[in-house]
């Protein structure tokens, strides 16, 4: 099966609509990177290395120095998938990723989100 065209784009180039998803709902860029830190376990130096290298999403969550093992509680639909049951471990990184912009988008708090 071939791969899937978002795993060679650079994050850099998504990173700043994920920052103005939350910006046009009156959340923060420090959110969107407590987020990705949260997430990925990257430090803020290294995902801003990573956005200044641009990174391709497989290479980013590939080089994650530690994957948050709560996100496996992350659940619900993102593009009519449920997150929870998508087979490829790359796009369903991507697709919680996606779910927690959306859920930082529509308001919920960020002990939510984070799943504190």
């Amino acid at each position: 099966m071939p791969e899937h065209g978002i795993y060679s784009v650079s994050f850099a180039s998504v990173y700043p609509h994920y920052v103005a998803k939350a910006e046009k709902k009156q959340r923060t860029r420090a959110e969107v990177d407590q987020i990705i830190r949260w997430l990925t376990g990257y430090s803020q130096k290294q995902l801003e290395g990573q956005i200044k290298t641009q990174t391709n999403f497989t290479e980013f969550f590939n080089e994650a120095p530690n994957l948050n093992p709560a996100r496996r509680s992350i659940a619900g639909v993102i593009c009519g998938a449920r997150v929870e049951n998508i087979e490829d471990p790359l796009m369903q990184e991507i697709c919680y990723l996606d779910k927690l912009i959306d859920e930082l988008a529509i308001g919920k708090s960020m002990e939510k989100i984070l799943r504190a």
